[in-house]
């Protein structure tokens, strides 16, 4: 996490001409978004390359600090999104995990508001996928229940699931790491299926090492999404395009710059531009520091194009 973090609002807008400037009194709703919060008991140290310093302790003061924010904004956000690795990968080697998540998430008791998590790596450096499953970061209990629409029933073998905030707006967890050799028995089916994607596009002794690759997206620290996972998100965009609702996907945060942060395999890097809509949004940060953020969306435009 940098120590150079920022807290700001944003306004998302949508791609219609310009109503003009909207006023004072132009009702809002928002939500707010925090991600990389890497959690640790530890003294200063650097990121992965080595380029850029991290504040362990001091992290969880940002979160105080954010969440103050959004108590005290004269109008609250309606949830906040944390978009994984709430807990850095240092606390499994000094066996704190549980001890570190428990008081990152005790942090998140004094917000007045519901926080969804998405999982990140780091959250599989701590833990595995059975454990986030039956933890408090698994927060799919907070999903829309859509009668009459089974397809729009995720599946338990990933985690992701939606929920409608504010009416004709809808969210969608996605889960990263559905595809992956984090967090699963290096004996599964899933994980031997992982490794050799990995491997047919990583011939690197070090999996996690992108040296010489075209595909530098292909590394072991990065995850993708299966077909399944893919089909249900289909679904429930089918849904919302239908009811004329709008989308926004919250995932951990994969950034096509640099490539070495893309989700693999490599269709999954943009997966919803593929159905066609106008109307998605993708909520996700830059993992090189930790970003807190407001974004406010404006209720005049609900409707689907």
């Amino acid at each position: 996490m940098d120590k150079k973090d920022t807290k700001k609002t944003l306004e998302v807008m949508d791609d219609k001409p310009d109503p003009g400037p909207l006023s004072e009194s132009s009702e809002l709703f928002s939500f707010g978004v925090i991600a990389d919060i890497q959690y640790a008991d530890l003294e200063d140290g650097y990121n992965f390359q080595g380029s850029r310093r991290r504040y362990y302790r001091h992290s969880l003061l940002h979160l105080q600090c954010a969440i103050e924010h959004w108590n005290k904004e004269s109008s609250p956000p309606c949830c906040v999104l944390q978009l994984g690795d709430i807990i850095d990968g240092y606390n499994a080697q000094y066996k704190a995990s549980e001890k570190s998540l428990e008081l990152v998430l005790n942090t998140f008791q004094t917000l007045k508001v519901p926080v969804h998590h998405t999982w990140g790596n780091h959250e599989f450096y701590n833990f595995s996928r059975d454990y986030l499953t039956n933890s408090k970061l698994n927060t799919r209990f907070l999903e829309d229940q859509i009668a009459r629409h089974p397809e729009t029933m995720p599946s338990e073998s990933y985690y992701a699931y939606h929920f409608v905030p504010f009416p004709k707006f809808r969210f969608i967890l996605l889960d990263a790491y559905d595809m992956s050799v984090l967090g699963v028995d290096q004996s599964s089916p899933k994980f031997q299926q992982c490794l050799k994607i990995l491997r047919e596009h990583n011939p690197n002794t070090e999996l996690n090492s992108p040296q010489g690759l075209s595909e530098p997206q292909f590394v072991q620290f990065n995850g993708g999404f299966s077909q399944e996972q893919l089909n249900w998100l289909n679904e429930v965009l089918t849904f919302s395009d239908r009811n004329q609702e709008k989308v926004v996907i919250a995932i951990f945060p994969f950034t096509p710059r640099p490539l070495t942060v893309c989700a693999w395999p490599g269709i999954t890097e943009t997966s919803w531009q593929s159905f066609g809509l106008t109307s998605v949004w993708c909520v996700s940060s830059p993992v090189t520091r930790m970003m807190v953020a407001t974004l406010r969306i404006p209720l005049v435009c609900t409707t689907s194009t």
